[in-house]
């Protein structure tokens, strides 16, 4: 296990005391991480492939980063492990649509919790959806509701005895399924460099920074600022101030002086190539 600072990440995610493990204490701990951590890739649009040692997401989280589901998922793990939850890591995938063949890609990092005192359940629990959960979800088949979205839980044909979440139809991606076999991090790290390099790879071709709360999802891609809940508004952020000012304020994500002329200059390039190839 990682030591790890619980004083300073309960701080970082506004949470005033450690609580023992526990349905609700879990479900509090996920929700604040999901409203203050932000699902980013920042480094991958400047050419910077991070480090995914869980060590190394826990103090990129409590230096004021996100990252994306190898940083989230592994960072809160350990936060978990500390607070005396048994977590597990399982290789997932991403299932962009209906049309995609399911498949155990190793592009996702999963986790569930089990051995609660109050409950029966093992939980899946994932802060690096982006857009997706809010609260960890108890592994039952069926719909399962959070504020206005909905999410459903069954088996994956991607592996057996596997899992499959599918997103809300409003979401990023279709769904994510996951194997049922404990993995370490090492599983991930070739993947994790094809993601953060590869010009076909979704990061690598468009920045994007997520978070969820209890309403709603605020995306970001490019300059486009997307509010998805009931109803979804969409704003074009093409001045430089208001665009750095929307990734403070509603994102918690204070980009670095160096880095903001070549990140801006990005965004800018992408939401310009969108507009040609959409006219």
């Amino acid at each position: 296990m990682v030591p790890v600072d619980v004083p300073a990440f309960l701080r970082r995610l506004g949470v005033p005391d450690a609580e023992p493990p526990g349905v609700a204490a879990l479900t509090r701990l996920h929700r604040a991480f999901v409203e203050r951590v932000p699902y980013e890739t920042v480094d991958i649009q400047l050419g910077r492939v991070t480090s995914i040692d869980p060590r190394d997401s826990v103090a990129r989280v409590l230096a004021g980063r996100g990252g994306y589901c190898f940083h989230l998922n592994a960072a809160f793990g350990e936060l978990l492990r500390a607070l005396g939850y048994r977590v597990t890591r399982h290789a997932g995938g991403v299932q962009t649509t209906p049309d995609v063949e399911p498949a155990i890609s190793r592009s996702h990092l999963a986790l569930t919790v089990r051995d609660l005192p109050d409950s029966d359940d093992i939980w899946l629990v994932d802060v690096g959806l982006g857009d997706g959960l809010h609260s960890p979800l108890p592994l039952r088949e069926g719909v399962h509701r959070q504020g206005p979205f909905t999410f459903e839980l069954g088996p994956s044909p991607a592996a057996p005895g596997g899992r499959r979440l599918r997103h809300d139809p409003r979401g990023s991606f279709f769904a994510m399924h996951f194997a049922p076999e404990e993995v370490g991090m090492e599983v991930f790290a070739d993947r994790h460099v094809h993601l953060s390099t590869s010009p076909e790879s979704g990061f690598v071709r468009t920045f994007g920074v997520l978070r969820a709360d209890a309403t709603g999802r605020d995306v970001l891609r490019a300059l486009t600022l997307s509010r998805i809940g009931t109803t979804t508004t969409k704003t074009v952020l093409d001045d430089r101030r208001d665009w750095f000012t929307a990734l403070a304020d509603v994102f918690g994500l204070v980009v670095a002086a160096d880095d903001r002329d070549p990140l801006w200059r990005r965004a800018v390039s992408q939401h310009e190539a969108h507009l040609a190839a959409t006219s």
